[in-house]
């Protein structure tokens, strides 16, 4: 079946995040950063929580235990991803999107090593390092002299801290309670409409919330189902499958799906250095994987 594959499922999940990060773009000036993200998960535990309550209260034993965790999962990984994710998109290209958000791989890889001991091999640290260069290339714009300055575009830098907290995420996932995905995400939507609120509250304090227009909702809408609901549930299978590490190489279609679909309807330029990063993250994470593979 589709569920158990897990090739399907975590292609289908890059493609939909690809798609985000056209989403994030075309949310500009229709419907402010924070309002979308608390949107998006009212509208998905709006759906969720009520199809999945039976399992949930039969569940919530197991998973009472690991509510301190879960409540950190999705303020990190759901709620501060997302917040800084469509920031960065009213301060960069849906390109600068994609492509640093390929850096998530060698974060996950990294913080495998750090927090669970996994042996490092020579490719995997050369990996880590022309990952790191390409990132740096679309940080610094493809210019030295920014570079040199250290003159960061602010929304790549939002975004890059944003792969740092989804990529905790993905980490925790491999001790998550031993409960059907889509009961796991109802609670994390759940909670993550509660812990979207003090960005909401900040948003309207400084004047700067905006509601939805036409187009706006029809992006929101689109979030909801694709990134936020169908992605998660099925990135969750992915991992329950293959394991985060490996789940996590998957990521590395996301700055291709999101380079093609920036192209092809936003219309963005896709100039010499982004080519240049896009093959340094893609072969970073490739050399990264190579001896890994045949271990797993």
């Amino acid at each position: 079946m589709t569920y158990g594959n897990a090739f399907v499922m975590l292609t289908l999940t890059t493609l939909f995040w690809g798609g985000n990060t056209v989403a994030g773009r075309l949310a500009v000036g229709e419907v402010s950063p924070m309002m979308v993200v608390f949107l998006r998960w009212v509208l998905v535990a709006g759906i969720l929580v009520p199809l999945c309550w039976t399992r949930i209260r039969a569940d919530w034993h197991i998973m009472r235990p690991y509510l301190p965790r879960m409540i950190l999962m999705a303020a990190f990984g759901f709620v501060g991803f997302n917040s800084l994710f469509y920031v960065a998109a009213t301060q960069t290209t849906a390109v600068n999107l994609g492509i640093i958000q390929g850096s998530m791989p060698i974060i996950v890889l990294i913080g495998s090593v750090i927090f669970f001991g996994t042996k490092v091999r020579v490719l995997q640290v050369l990996g880590i390092l022309l990952t790191l260069v390409g990132v740096t290339m679309i940080a610094a714009q493809g210019s030295l002299e920014v570079l040199m300055s250290l003159a960061v575009n602010p929304g790549d830098g939002y975004m890059l801290l944003s792969c740092l907290l989804y990529s905790s995420y993905a980490l925790a996932l491999r001790n998550r309670p031993k409960v059907s995905g889509l009961t796991f995400f109802a609670v994390l939507s759940a909670i993550s409409v509660l812990a979207s609120i003090p960005g909401m509250i900040f948003e309207v304090s400084t004047g700067t919330a905006k509601w939805p227009t036409f187009d706006g909702w029809l992006v929101v809408l689109y979030i909801a189902v694709f990134p936020s609901c169908l992605s998660q549930i099925f990135f969750m299978r992915g991992v329950d499958l293959i394991g985060p590490a490996r789940a996590g190489v998957f990521v590395n279609l996301v700055p291709i799906f999101a380079a093609v679909l920036a192209v092809s309807i936003l219309g963005e330029q896709f100039r010499t250095h982004h080519g240049v990063a896009l093959v340094l993250v893609l072969g970073g994470i490739w050399l990264s994987e190579r001896k890994a593979a045949p271990a797993a």
